[in-house]
């Protein structure tokens, strides 16, 4: 539904992603206060903003995967892992610069997503789900037997990046590099299912028997799908690596892979836009349950502060639970109701 006023007389306006003037106004206006907040935010909050840009990042290969393809995947950070020791060992043990090692770890973790994506010819659902967290144990397995290479258990240093002069090592230089890579990303993304590629994955989610019958080459697209998230999850582990300085297998445990599930969940299976909704409002929620946790044993003078991080699991969990009952396609559509009511108010008949 468009604004009164708005009509299209060309494919293109039709296919545009922004439409009218004042949607580009707010888009402009939106990315300048985003740039603008290393001027005038801590530290610590543009270190949080600098973590949810690298989660956008890979929770974008897999709304691709399992939103728009319908294929169900609990081994995304198994990926997020490889793109971000290859980028590691590169630059930590042959001295390349983090722009040489980047194309390796994205290419390195979509080849790993076409191993991992073979089963997705004979299995879906909860199988496929299975043959994926599998995948997860494999690469940690890999990792902890590398020795010297992957650093094993102690983990593995990763040096800073350096653009010639430049070196990127506080959090305002990290906050430009993460959110221009996620920006750019994300139109890459919402380009891409708009596509004859998107629409594809559309159809294998919906009925991939149908879409059979209809010609599309159904393993092909799945693998495509599979390729594509891992390379967005590579990207993703790239940055994760160098921002956080050294790496070990504790920063890609498998809750991680839940969690990716749960902020498509919160914000909406199927959308781009629904990636950012559920990102934003699970970390800023870990953020207040984190300011606030320390204070409910005093509260509740019952409950011991060793049952704390038990408890905050629980929170978690039962938020998703929530959003499953009682608003299952996601804030992301939440969203779109409020939209769609401002556009006609005060006509709503």
């Amino acid at each position: 539904m468009k604004p009164c006023g708005t009509y299209d007389e060309f494919y293109s306006q039709d296919m545009a992603i922004v439409r009218t003037r004042f949607q580009w106004l707010m888009l402009i206006v939106s990315l300048s206060a985003l740039f603008a907040c290393p001027l005038f935010l801590s530290d610590y909050l543009i270190s949080v903003i600098n973590i949810i840009g690298i989660t956008i990042i890979a929770a974008l290969g897999l709304q691709i995967l399992t939103g728009y393809c319908g294929q169900l995947s609990l081994g995304h950070v198994a990926f997020v892992a490889i793109g971000a020791y290859i980028s590691s060992m590169l630059t930590y043990h042959l001295n390349w610069s983090w722009l040489a090692a980047l194309p390796c770890a994205i290419i390195g973790s979509a080849l790993f997503g076409l191993i991992f994506g073979l089963p997705a010819l004979r299995i879906k659902g909860f199988y496929l789900a299975l043959s994926t967290m599998a995948a997860h144990f494999i690469v940690i397995w890999l990792i902890l037997h590398g020795g010297t290479v992957t650093g094993a258990q102690d983990g593995l240093p990763v040096p800073a990046i350096d653009f010639g002069p430049l070196s990127i090592i506080n959090e305002q230089n990290f906050f430009y590099l993460i959110i221009g890579i996620m920006v750019i990303t994300t139109f890459a993304a919402k380009n891409l299912v708009r596509m004859r590629l998107g629409r594809a994955f559309i159809a294998i989610r919906d009925n991939d028997i149908a879409a059979e019958f209809m010609g599309i080459n159904v393993f092909y697209y799945k693998m495509v799908a599979f390729v594509i998230a891992s390379a967005y999850a590579g990207l993703a582990g790239a940055l994760y690596a160098p921002y956080f300085g050294i790496i070990s297998t504790g920063h890609f445990a498998f809750i991680e892979s839940l969690w990716y599930l749960g902020f498509l969940i919160v914000g909406g299976l199927g959308s781009i836009t629904g990636v950012y909704f559920g990102v934003i409002f699970l970390f800023l929620l870990r953020q207040l349950v984190m300011i606030a946790g320390p204070e409910i044993p005093n509260i509740i003078p019952g409950l011991s502060e060793s049952v704390m991080p038990a408890m905050m699991q629980i929170f978690f969990g039962t938020v998703i639970a929530l959003f499953l009952i009682f608003e299952p396609r996601g804030i992301y559509h939440r969203w779109e109701m409020v939209k769609s009511s401002i556009r006609i108010w005060p006509f709503p008949y």
